[in-house]
């Protein structure tokens, strides 16, 4: 719904008051005129000088703009090859590379749909996301092929470039290295792709729960890359960003795979992160922006002095912190070591395809507290959990958003997609929030029961449910633990079957067996019965006061 009158639309908040929308005091973005665009055509049509697309931190080994979009033509013609078709979905399990961004872009261009999964979960992690997105073909490491097998039997393309032995698994059906030799096919016949056509399938906890296949589409893509381009101003010249957030991930995906190629930066890859290699990278490639996650800044914080004794980050221009808000002791200790790097921060989710506020300069992010002002385009509410009522500025409720980002929805799951996604396209964030008389979002508190632990999602419930098969288990709540390190950490209540005897320690090693490492149980306490209210719902406020009460 458009503001009946704009001249009611305050000019210092955003908020009209005859809608109750906060809008974006942004410049909005441009989308293409053409509907039948895919992102891929998108990224590689814009205009730019760069030379460097990606390099590997390791290796020194490279890709130039000219060698990137040969490779990916290449990949995409050889997948034409093989009958990949719109529509298709292609699983992508790796850990960053250089070639990440080129099975991506090919897989998009031809209509078909990438879906990314985490190189940390276990074989039962990524078999349950195979069941539910269906994948006609894989790609991965010679390392990772052990997660695939026994439980799938999907054709693999091994992404590794040099292989330590030659291969002779029947699934494996070729290397990215043959696609790349390919000559691309000019005359193959493209499948018509339009922009509200699905291009990704990511997987999120969402606002609630077990975790579903977030559909974005390639308008909610091209929308993220102009969002992208205006933040960083990126017409000022070329840029070396460090990429050390995953690329599986949307926040690493929609930087890196595509917003940045199309500005002309060059980005510089660290295959798993470690933080001297982080700084070395810095120093080597003269790199001016840096992504982050907040650990990560507390870290360069607390070692400031021994950091700049040994690097020389003198290039270094910005840090780009996402994930969780800094607080006011963060940032100020950041520009007190690092008085020449600003410091920006940016709120997202998959479901809004990455960026839906964030703070686009230093005085910016010194409004302490704050996840930012509204992206472009994208515009809020503010609702009130009980009554709906949609609320004006200074006053807390739920964060809704909607704008040209926002997802389809969720992929074959309705009813999931109707409790989060609303019939006027508003997207219930989960998150309790509001906004300030200046238009900036603070974030309060979840609504959603999702621990951050470095920046990656744990859904409490899936640890539940697991705790729940334990035979000496009755009962279990999963809360989360506030830690300086990782931000916070999975903490289990469990209740004894039968006074049972089972130790801390046999709990978490139970867990940590059977998930990802980021999610296993680091701390547990026994109770004798887990609080709950009168529909059976885990009172999970009053745990964490309990836990933390210790404090």
């Amino acid at each position: 719904m458009e503001c009946s009158n704009k001249s009611t639309i305050d000019s210092r908040s955003g908020f009209c008051k005859s809608t109750s929308i906060f809008y974006s005091k942004r410049k909005p973005i441009p989308l293409p005129p053409n509907q039948s665009v895919d992102v891929t055509t998108f990224v590689s049509s814009q205009a730019h000088h760069g030379k460097f697309a990606f390099i590997d931190a390791t290796t020194g080994r490279h890709l130039t703009f000219s060698e990137l979009w040969r490779a990916v033509d290449s990949v995409a013609s050889s997948l034409s090859d093989m009958g990949i078709r719109k529509g298709h979905v292609i699983l992508l399990l790796s850990p960053n590379s250089i070639y990440f961004p080129v099975v991506c872009l090919a897989v998009m261009s031809l209509g078909a749909i990438i879906t990314t999964t985490n190189p940390l979960n276990t074989s039962g992690e990524i078999a349950k996301q195979i069941a539910d997105s269906k994948p006609v073909l894989a790609f991965t490491t010679q390392h990772l092929v052990p997660k695939l097998t026994g439980k799938t039997n999907l054709p693999i393309v091994l992404l590794d470039e040099d292989l330590n032995s030659p291969v002779r698994d029947g699934k494996i059906v070729s290397t990215l290295v043959e696609m790349t030799r390919k000559e691309p096919n000019g005359s193959r016949v493209r499948e018509r792709v339009d922009q509200g056509d699905t291009a990704t399938l990511l997987y999120s906890s969402g606002t609630t729960g077990a975790s579903k296949g977030v559909v974005s589409s390639h308008r909610n893509l091209i929308a993220m890359v102009q969002t992208i381009l205006g933040r960083f101003h990126l017409d000022e010249g070329e840029q070396t960003f460090i990429c050390t957030v995953p690329m599986f991930h949307i926040y690493g995906l929609a930087a890196f795979a595509m917003g940045l190629l199309a500005s002309g930066s060059t980005i510089v890859v660290l295959s798993k992160f470690e933080i001297h290699e982080m700084f070395s990278s810095i120093q080597n490639y003269r790199a001016t922006y840096l992504p982050l996650v907040p650990p990560i800044l507390v870290a360069m914080v607390n070692g400031a002095e021994q950091i700049r004794a040994k690097y020389d980050l003198s290039s270094l221009h910005s840090v780009l912190s996402g994930g969780a808000p800094l607080s006011k002791e963060v940032i100020e200790g950041f520009v007190e070591k690092y008085p020449a790097v600003t410091i920006l921060q940016g709120y997202g989710l998959t479901e809004s395809t990455g960026i839906g506020a964030s703070t686009d300069s230093l005085e910016e992010s010194r409004r302490y507290g704050t996840a930012g002002l509204l992206s472009p385009s994208m515009e809020a509410k503010i609702v009130d959990p009980d009554s709906g009522m949609a609320l004006p500025v200074n006053q807390t409720g739920e964060l809704w958003l909607r704008g040209p980002s926002i997802m389809k929805g969720y992929f074959s799951n309705e009813e999931a997609t109707t409790s989060t996604l609303d019939s006027e396209g508003w997207l219930r964030t989960g998150d309790l929030c509001y906004i300030d008389d200046d238009g900036y979002i603070f974030i309060v508190d979840r609504l959603k029961e999702l621990i951050k632990y470095k920046g990656y999602q744990v859904p409490p419930a899936e640890l539940e449910s697991l705790l729940l098969t334990h035979p000496a288990i009755s009962d279990a709540a999963v809360i989360p633990f506030p830690d300086k390190e990782v931000g916070q950490f999975p903490m289990a209540y469990v209740v004894r079957k039968d006074g049972r005897d089972l130790s801390d320690k046999a709990v978490m090693d139970f867990v940590a067996k059977q998930v990802a490492p980021y999610k296993r149980i680091r701390r547990v306490a026994f109770v004798a019965s887990i609080p709950k209210n009168p529909s059976g719902k885990i009172l999970r406020k009053d745990l964490i006061k309990l836990a933390t009460s210790k404090l």
